[in-house]
């Protein structure tokens, strides 16, 4: 269990008696994340909620006003705990989700959990809503590539012809497939997954926006550590049929623009978090060509 941060007991007394009519606490135990500080917390009636502190410095990383119109879309949909407050600053109050059961890579390896996926991103995909909030991956890109180059960090000498591959597949893949921008997630990590009694949430809108949907399906599969034949069941769950040639090179696509783009975030972060960041960019960035490679061999 998290130590709870006294500084943020002030907070959460103040929404507590905000939003929830309470002044006193059966429990506060403190949640997982990085950025932010979570806490499940449990009233003497039995009742139970999560509220969420957000984390220093997260105003210049998060635009709190598009999280909170993809979350309440997520609500709306039953993807996600229902929202009973977002204040300005990206402080949270949501029903707490029972018997939770946080997701790994390796309780995502299950045939029953990844049908649950794809059927999640169907409803938030097909959902026909647009929120109004931009995930455009080469204009990020493009603004990465400038950071790194104010920062004077070294890109990798092969990176011109990368990029020029990715590109190209783009062009290939927008010219067969017919691309459509709609509700995503955008950050599936294992651990935005929640299981609880057999039913999949999926939390965390930070980075929510209108994308293509298959980003969701290639960024889940890369965090999952999925092979082949696992990422045949999740598209093959998704599209309700056998994946055509085009779909399956729609899909490999994705994970390459997932993995182009956090690899130049993580390059952003080498000045603060040095061998570890440039570790973790070094491991994208190889699979980034490996499955340029196997996008060709398609």
């Amino acid at each position: 269990m998290r130590e709870i941060l006294f500084s943020d007991l002030p907070r959460i007394v103040q929404l507590a008696r905000k939003v929830l009519a309470a002044d006193s606490f059966a429990g506060i135990e403190r949640l997982g994340g990085l950025t932010n500080h979570t806490y499940h917390v449990s009233l003497p009636d039995g009742r139970d909620y999560v509220i969420r502190i957000p984390g220093e410095g997260t105003e210049e990383m998060i635009v709190r006003s598009d999280e909170k119109k993809s979350t309440a879309l997520a609500c709306r949909l039953g993807v996600d705990a229902k929202m009973l407050y977002f204040g300005e600053d990206g402080s949270k109050v949501t029903e707490y989700i029972p018997n939770p059961v946080t997701m790994s890579a390796e309780l995502l390896h299950d045939r029953v959990r990844v049908g649950k996926m794809a059927e999640l991103f169907r409803t938030i995909h097909t959902c026909a809503e647009d929120t109004g909030v931009p995930f455009d991956v080469f204009d990020m890109a493009a603004n990465y590539e400038r950071i790194i180059r104010d920062q004077k960090i070294a890109l990798y000498p092969d990176y011109p012809s990368v990029k020029d591959a990715v590109i190209r597949i783009k062009k290939t893949v927008d010219a067969a497939c017919e691309i459509s921008l709609v509700p995503c997630h955008n950050d599936p990590l294992c651990e935005n997954w929640v299981e609880s009694d057999g039913r999949m949430y999926l939390i965390d809108w930070e980075y929510a926006g209108m994308n293509d949907g298959m980003w969701d399906l290639g960024d889940v599969s890369i965090e999952a550590g999925f092979d082949g034949e696992w990422d045949n069941l999740l598209l093959s769950a998704y599209l309700g049929s056998e994946p055509s040639l085009d779909e399956r090179r729609h899909f490999l696509a994705s994970k390459i623009y997932v993995d182009f783009l956090w690899t130049l975030w993580a390059l952003t972060r080498v000045p603060y978090d040095r061998d570890a960041m440039q570790a973790w960019a070094d491991e994208r960035y190889a699979r980034l060509k490996e499955n340029i490679r196997q996008f060709d061999a398609l």
